[in-house]
Parts: C-alpha cells; structure tokens; sequence
C-alpha cells in the first residue's frame, strides 16, 4: 500500500543550517498494516511523513502509494488516497462550524461540488451512527460547534473524519502527544478499533515507546534520518521498552539506558 524507495531529504543545503533528515531511506507497508515509528528529536520521523503527505518534496528516491508513483503529486492531489490526523487538536477541523458539518466536509472529500449546500437526513443518520461508535456522546451534539469540544473529543473526531472515505493510507502524527494521559489511552484505542474495523493501513509517530510497543503490529525505530530497526509479528508483541532501549544501543552505539535516548 505505500513504498518508498531510496528516498533522500536535506534541508538548506550547502548552508552552514544544513541538515540531512533522510539518508536513502526504503520502507513497503503492506495492505492493512499499522506501522508505529519511533526515534529521538531530528532522527526523521516528522520529516517520513510530511514527504509522504507531500508537505515538502524529496531530493531522491520515490514514493509510491497503492502502486501509483505520487512523488511529483502536490500535497492537495494526494489528499485523495491520505487521511491525517495532527499533534494539535485544534487542526484538521473547522472550529466554527458545526460537527456535523466538518463530517460533511470530509463525507464529500474528492467529489464533484454543487451549488446545493446543506446537511441531508439521510447524512445526519450516516454522522448519528458513525459518531456513536466513539462512546462519547457526540451523536447527541451534531449542531455543536467544534471549537466548544475537548481536545480528546476534538481528535476522535477528527480520526473518525479521517477514515470517513477509507484512505489507501491513515497518518497519525503524534496525535496523542498534547493530550492528558486517560484521554491519550482512549483516543489511541480509538485509534486501533478504527484502523481494524475499516481494514486502514496506517503510519503512527509517536515519543512514546510503550504505546509503540503496545499499538500496530509493526514498529520501526529510526536514528538520523535511517531506520534502525524493523521489528513485527511475535517479535513485536514479545518486546519490552529494556529490549527495545537494549536494541537501539546495540545499533547506534549509544548506551545510555534511559528514556532519554529516544526523547531527547
């Protein structure tokens, strides 16, 4: 469902800021695959995803999305194939609309436009049902403005807009990482029973080794723009945050056994 191949990316070359965030970097998802990508500040994970957004374009390599090359594709033409949900809970919707507009917004994503604006009954029921699946109440609160949501509910809902079209491909950049512990739990488990009910293939960055453990069935770790590790099936689920801390050490040279390693 996604592969990349020798991809390379450095910012402000030839400058004295240079920095090489991604050194000839492959990786294939297959289809259904929830892939969690860990590593410290400036290893390349931010920037492994905005390439694959199309945020900012790649100095080599190719990334291919359900066999098509979208390499040259800018940001709003991929926006077809790729759902995104962001750090901050106050991006991917329209704090001043209603909830049941923004879901209108992501229902109609990539079809042709009217001049018909509105809510239809038979939508509202579609938007009743898919927010009941959250458990937060939401299905009550249609004509709520989103901007009057808590960050947690503002994530769900924004996950749920999200998988709304069934995109090639779901990337969850760090989408827990400004929200309280309990609340970060239960939009992670959100997280799993989506990506599992509608079959998603997903990439999840995150700072947190034990929810990358715990999450996907695949974990890959990376260290100054190359992944370092690749770790999947039993591996994964017989991994612990000391095996993983050990393994990094072991392929890095680095031998400090704190978390500092990973989230410094």
């Amino acid at each position: 469902m996604l592969e990349i191949k020798n991809v390379s990316k450095t910012f402000n070359p030839g400058t004295i800021n240079e920095k090489r965030a991604l050194t000839d970097l492959s990786l294939s998802l297959n289809d259904g695959d929830f892939v969690s990508v860990i590593g410290g500040n400036g290893a390349g994970k931010s920037t492994l995803l905005n390439a694959v957004a199309g945020v900012w374009p790649v100095d080599s390599g190719s990334i291919l999305i359900d066999g098509e090359d979208v390499t040259g594709m800018p940001e709003y033409k991929r926006a077809k194939y790729i759902g995104r949900v962001f750090q901050d809970p106050m991006m991917g919707t329209a704090p001043n609309m209603q909830i049941e507009e923004n879901l209108a917004l992501a229902y109609r994503r990539g079809k042709k436009r009217g001049l018909k604006w509105g809510v239809t009954a038979a939508e509202r029921e579609i938007y009743r049902a898919k927010l009941a699946t959250l458990g937060l109440g939401l299905e009550d609160r249609l004509t709520a403005k989103v901007g009057l949501l808590s960050g947690g509910q503002r994530q769900a809902l924004t996950l749920l807009m999200a998988s709304l079209q069934t995109p090639k491909l779901l990337l969850l950049d760090e989408h827990t990482a400004a929200l309280d512990p309990g609340t970060a739990k239960k939009v992670l488990e959100l997280s799993d029973k989506i990506i599992s009910d509608n079959k998603l293939t997903a990439l999840m960055i995150t700072h947190n080794m034990t929810d990358a453990i715990r999450h996907g069935n695949r974990l890959i770790m990376m260290d100054r723009g190359k992944i370092v590790l690749d770790i999947s099936g039993e591996e994964k689920s017989r991994l612990t945050k000391a095996d993983l801390l050990e393994r990094f050490a072991e392929k890095t040279g680095v031998q400090e056994e704190t978390d500092s390693v990973l989230l410094s």
